[in-house]
């Protein structure tokens, strides 16, 4: 163990932790230290969610302002409407507070291996909020109307016309980069999107090449909670962390493709975050689609197939530098062929997040396009960079 490990293993003796799994979207942890009298003294928070603002600062505060109201005792959606400008996707304020209750009402922890404590009894009383969870009740049980399911097909018909036609207009370059090490990975995704931002690149979609075997974190995850760092030391994984929000993930040369949509904001301009995924990636749904793939979103960030989930994608919104124009980074990962017990061995999945998932594995979610595909690496990658060219072309 390196000494950096054992000073923040050492700074995490005497938290507990807590998470929750919102129905159809993100989880939440919270972990708390307590002193001697049971009041709660630090507070912080985690997960693979998305937060999203025109202002960087605006996102920390946020952050900050919903650990200050947990360790207070208020609202979290005080907290929300204090920074009105901020968009937080995949969780609400009753998923905060009910991850804090749980780290309130768990098990000390001993180690930074030690997993999630999800099994306490305390509750929280939930409202339907803005995020995937809010539904009415009633209306969920009785399932939608003839009615209702047209109108959802006319808007997905909609959105995907809308999705081609600027496409079109946007007309990135398409690239098939070069292999580079996964921080220079997470570096050059970073700077080409403030070039865009800046002007200086005119809209980009990369496809990239890993020159060694990562785990890449979201920005919001706890690397102690979804990293077995011990397993990955051992078997010379790098460990990154990404700019954007989303979940842990594996990757290994010639076992991944990914790519990176470099815009201009006004590609999603007038469209909602939720929206926007679909807008980013419908080029690659009908790439899939033309080799006979029922390819679908799933979710607010995944793309499956009948056989199973094949990817996610996560986002970042960067403002104007200068004159330019803000632009907005896209990025997918997609399972070309996997190995799923190294990869179990790598990451940390918590039963709280496969709690509303149909399978009880993280393995099992993933089906790669090489089984579903029965094309060579290199075959899908031409495959995809020609249908992102072809785009171009819609009427």
């Amino acid at each position: 163990m390196s000494d950096e490990q054992s000073i923040r293993e050492d700074a995490r003796k005497g938290f507990s932790r807590g998470e929750c799994k919102l129905a159809g979207g993100k989880l939440v942890g919270v972990n708390v230290r307590r002193d001697g009298t049971g009041a709660v003294t630090q507070c912080h928070l985690d997960g693979d969610f998305f937060l999203d603002s025109a202002d960087e600062r605006e996102i920390a505060a946020l952050v900050r302002d919903i650990e200050d109201a947990l360790i207070a005792g208020t609202p979290v959606e005080e907290a929300f409407a204090r920074h009105p400008d901020t968009s937080i996707v995949g969780i609400d304020a009753a998923a905060i507070e009910t991850a804090f209750a749980r780290a309130v009402g768990s098990t000390v922890m001993n180690s930074a291996d030690t997993r999630s404590t999800d099994s306490c009894n305390a509750s929280v009383k939930h409202t339907a909020g803005k995020g995937a969870a809010g539904t009415n009740a009633a209306t969920a049980m009785a399932g939608p109307t003839a009615d209702a399911l047209c109108e959802e097909a006319l808007r997905e018909d909609a959105l995907r016309d809308e999705a081609r036609r600027r496409w079109k207009a946007l007309h990135p370059q398409v690239i098939h980069d070069i292999a580079r090490q996964p921080q220079e990975q997470m570096d050059i995704d970073e700077q080409w999107a403030r070039e865009v931002a800046a002007g200086t690149r005119p809209a980009t979609l990369r496809i990239w090449e890993w020159a060694n075997s990562a785990v890449i974190i979201g920005r919001f995850q706890s690397l102690e909670d979804s990293v077995d760092l011990a397993a990955c030391r051992r078997e010379q994984v790098s460990v990154v962390r990404r700019c954007t929000g989303g979940g842990a993930m594996f990757v290994e040369p010639g076992n991944t493709i990914t790519y990176s949509l470099y815009a201009p904001r006004d590609f999603v301009r007038d469209v909602s975050i939720e929206q926007s995924y679909r807008l980013c990636d419908q080029w690659l749904v009908d790439a899939l689609g033309g080799i006979g793939l029922d390819v679908r979103f799933s979710g607010l960030n995944d793309i499956a197939s009948q056989y199973g989930k094949i990817g996610g994608a996560a986002q970042r919104r960067f403002p104007p530098q200068g004159e330019g124009p803000g632009s907005l980074l896209h990025h997918v990962t997609m399972a070309y062929d996997i190995d799923t017990a190294k990869m179990s061995r790598m990451l940390k999945v918590s039963q709280e997040k496969l709690r509303d998932k149909a399978v009880q594995s993280a393995a099992k979610r993933v089906d790669p396009l090489r089984s579903q595909t029965g094309m060579g690496r290199a075959s899908v990658i031409a495959l995809l960079m020609e249908s992102a060219r072809a785009g171009l072309q819609w009427a």
